[in-house]
């Protein structure tokens, strides 16, 4: 199994995006379906294979009912002072 591409920070933000999707007691399909996508990209999102964009990050929020920007602010309060992107 091939190892992540993204390290430091960016783990903060899947472990966000995971938490939030099991608390909707949502699985990597349903989500997929309710985001217009499939359950591989999903997938790869949570296997830190992809990178969020702003875009896809409000659409998740959404399709899980949640305000993006109080999601948002849950991963600023997780993120170090410096960011490596």
């Amino acid at each position: 199994m091939p190892k992540s591409v993204f390290t430091g920070a960016h783990k903060h933000l899947v472990a966000i995006l995971i938490a939030a999707r099991r608390r909707a007691d949502l699985n990597q399909t349903q989500l997929g379906e309710l985001i217009g996508k499939d359950q591989k990209f999903i997938s790869l999102i949570e296997r830190s294979q992809r990178r969020v964009d702003v875009l896809e990050f409000y659409a998740i929020a959404k399709a899980l009912n949640l305000d993006p920007v109080k999601l948002y602010a849950s991963l600023v309060k997780r993120l170090p002072e410096k960011v490596d992107i």
